[in-house]
């Protein structure tokens, strides 16, 4: 029996089976995929701040990025850039077996092609039940952490709830010789939401989307539109969904369990972005089941410590973000047009952008600035 299962091998999964192996606990990751690094609908962008709060490699590390322009439903662009570096694109697949490996190397055992159907637990253990192929078998431990992403099914099965708000991504990599930094677009393109370009390598870029519904064709349509401007070489491209929860579930602990990452809605309600606040909740995660595993008390009373600890650390941020989310889906199109022109006319911008405490990873002191601005009272 291990100490530990670990439901899905991607960055959080995979941090969180090199902190627990780390400290000579036996971990087991099973991964539905034949491998890691093969989750492609994400534009990879973290803050430096989680590049070093992490140790990231640079390797995995394609470009950093100072700068973007932001697009009006109107095509009013928006430019904002800082001398210096803010975040940095990676490259997904190597970034998640870096992680992968850093773990492994610390003693974690990794099964690919298992994908987990069910956990049933008792009082001495939790016993997972992994599909390989036509194979089905069982393996047990004293506790299971589930870092699998965006999947309603197991979370409901698991006791943990339904995500009660969540959007779709899709995103496809494509060739944009001309693009030299990221791109963000809003209006029809991506109704209530946004679309982006991000430059990769060599000419290449990731072109994606978020909505409600009809994600696919949201892309399709306007991969289109970029081809007949020029911007991309060809709106034939193979492209990759992901489903994004936009808040927590009910719960995010159980008896002999946690959960971590996108299944734990770990996620910022403004961009989507899970890496950098999945791996905090990873940290947290380990380090409660680290105690908990040295006291031999794997109950639901001593886990409910990781849910309080990690809405301690990110709560706040949560809450305040998805009240930002809502307040912008319920913008039309002139209404951000106007938006955006209030914002270069009164000078918001540069005055956001010379603020110290205004940070790519934390976004509530941003919302919160914006408000004491007029403009956004009016536009509510």
């Amino acid at each position: 029996m291990y100490d530990i299962i670990v439901i899905g091998g991607g960055p959080t999964g995979s941090h969180t089976a090199h902190l627990l192996a780390e400290k000579s606990h036996s971990v087991l990751v099973l991964e539905k995929n034949p491998g890691v690094g093969q989750k492609l609908c994400c534009t990879g962008i973290v803050g430096l701040e989680c590049v070093n709060t992490f140790n990231i490699d640079d390797k995995v590390i394609l470009k950093q990025a100072n700068s973007a322009t932001l697009y009006a439903p109107s095509g009013e662009p928006l430019h904002i850039e800082r001398p210096e570096p803010q975040a940095a694109i990676l490259d997904r697949s190597a970034f998640d077996k870096f992680m992968a490996k850093r773990a492994q190397s610390a003693g974690a055992e990794y099964r690919f092609s298992s994908r987990v159907t069910n956990v049933n637990f008792n009082s001495e253990q939790a016993n997972v039940t992994v599909a390989d192929g036509d194979k089905e078998y069982q393996v047990a431990a004293k506790a299971v952490v589930v870092a699998s992403g965006f999947v309603p099914g197991l979370n409901k099965r698991l006791g943990l709830g339904d995500f009660k708000d969540y959007a779709v991504g899709a995103q496809a990599e494509v060739s944009a010789p001309g693009l030299n930094e990221v791109e963000v677009y809003f209006g029809g393109m991506a109704p209530g939401f946004f679309a982006w370009l991000v430059p990769t390598e060599k000419g290449k870029a990731r072109a994606g989307l978020l909505a409600r519904a009809e994600a696919g064709l949201l892309l399709k349509k306007w991969l289109n539109e970029l081809a007949e401007q020029g911007k991309i070489k060809s709106a034939e491209v193979k492209i990759s969904y992901g489903g994004i929860p936009l808040k927590p579930p009910p719960r995010t602990y159980g008896e002999r369990m946690v959960a971590v990452g996108d299944a734990a809605g770990q996620v910022k309600p403004t961009t989507g972005g899970g890496i950098y606040y999945g791996l905090i909740g990873a940290e947290i995660a380990a380090d409660i089941l680290n105690q908990a595993l040295e006291d031999n008390d794997l109950s639901a009373k001593r886990l409910a410590r990781y849910e309080r600890a990690w809405r301690r650390k990110l709560g706040g941020e949560l809450r305040t973000g998805y009240w930002a989310r809502k307040f912008f889906e319920r913008l039309n199109e002139p209404q951000i047009n106007r938006m955006f022109r209030m914002i270069k006319a009164g000078g918001i911008d540069e005055a956001l952008l010379k603020a110290k405490d205004v940070s790519f990873d934390w976004h509530s002191k941003t919302i919160k600035s914006l408000l004491k601005y007029q403009i956004f009272k009016k536009l509510s």
